[in-house]
C-alpha cells in the first residue's frame, strides 16, 4: 500500500464532473465534482434487504492508495448509470475512475489552493461478509488492511475552507478567519445495494468527530432540492435550511437547484 505523503497542507477542490447521474446534480467543474447527496438513484429496487452487520463495518479516514482507489470506484458507480450493453462501458467506468483518483489524491495530499485541508472518510465490511451481495461492488471497490479484503461501501469528503466552487456559500461563522472553522461535506455516496442499512447516517456522525477535531464549528452540505432521501438523512444528522441556490444560477450550471444545509459543532 502506498501512503500519501502530504496529507494536511492546502486541499483541493475537485475538478471535473461524472457525466450525467439521476438525483446528485452535476457541476461545471472538469473532474470528480463535489457532489453531495447521498445517492437516491433509479436503481433503488436493487436496495439490499439483507442487514448488514455493524459491528463489522468500520469508518475512518483513508491515507492509502489502494483505499482511496476503492473509494474513487464506488463513487463513479455511484453517480452514473451505465447501461450494460453498451459497448466499452467497462472502459469507460475505468477510465472515470482513474480520473477520480488522480483527483482525490491531489485534494487529500493538500495540493490545491483554496482548502486548508480535506479528508476522504469511507466505510468499509469485509470482502466475507458481503461477497454474496454483488460481485461487481466487490471487485470494483476492494482494498487490502492488515492482511484483509475489505470493500468501500461509504465514502465522503471533509473539506476545511471559506467556500466550494459553484456552489452556494456558508455564512458561519461570521468572523474572520472562517476558513480555519468552516467546512462542507461533498461526495457522499453509499453503495446502492446497501442502502436503508444506516451507512450514510454513521458516515455522517463519523466526519462531524473529524471535524470537531479540526477545530470546525460549522458545517455545511448542499443537497438537490429534489433528493428527499438525503435531506431526510441530513435531517435525522442534524443539519437544518440555511439558504438555497437561484433557480437561475442551476439553469446556468444545468443541475436541479440546491439547498444549502448547515449544522453547528460544538468547540469545546
Amino acid at each position: 500500500m502506498a501512503l500519501l505523503s502530504s496529507l494536511c497542507s492546502c486541499p483541493p477542490i475537485p475538478s471535473s464532473p461524472f457525466p450525467n447521474s439521476t438525483l446528485p446534480p452535476s457541476n461545471s467543474y472538469p473532474f470528480s465534482n463535489l457532489r453531495t447527496q447521498i445517492q437516491s438513484s433509479a436503481a433503488s429496487t436493487n436496495i439490499c434487504t439483507q442487514k448488514i452487520d455493524t459491528s463489522l463495518l468500520t469508518i475512518a479516514e483513508s491515507f492509502y492508495e489502494d483505499e482511496l482507489w476503492a473509494a474513487a470506484s464506488l463513487r463513479v458507480r455511484s453517480f452514473n448509470q451505465f447501461r450494460p450493453d453498451t459497448f466499452g462501458v467497462q472502459d469507460h467506468a475505468r477510465y472515470l475512475a482513474e480520473r477520480e483518483f488522480e483527483a482525490l489524491k491531489e485534494r487529500v495530499s493538500g495540493k490545491r489552493m483554496g482548502f486548508r485541508r480535506v479528508s476522504c472518510i469511507n466505510a468499509s465490511l469485509p470482502l466475507s461478509h458481503i461477497s454474496s451481495i454483488s460481485d461487481d461492488l466487490c471487485s470494483a471497490c476492494k482494498f487490502s488492511t492488515n492482511e484483509e479484503d475489505r470493500i468501500v461501501v461509504g465514502s465522503l469528503d471533509l473539506n476545511q475552507c471559506l467556500s466550494l466552487p459553484d456552489e452556494i456559500v456558508g455564512m458561519k461563522p461570521e468572523v474572520t478567519g472562517a476558513d480555519i472553522t468552516r467546512a462542507y461535506l461533498s461526495n457522499v455516496c453509499v453503495a446502492s445495494e446497501l442502502h436503508r442499512n444506516g451507512l450514510g447516517y454513521a458516515l455522517l456522525e463519523k466526519s462531524k468527530l473529524v471535524a470537531h477535531d479540526w477545530g470546525i464549528t460549522d458545517l455545511y452540505v448542499h443537497v438537490a432540492v429534489d433528493n428527499e432521501p438525503a435531506k431526510k438523512l441530513y435531517t435525522k444528522s442534524g443539519f437544518v435550511y440555511e439558504s438555497d441556490e437561484p433557480a437561475w444560477q442551476a439553469r446556468f450550471l444545468d443541475r436541479p437547484r440546491r439547498l444549502l444545509l448547515w449544522t453547528g459543532l460544538s468547540s469545546t
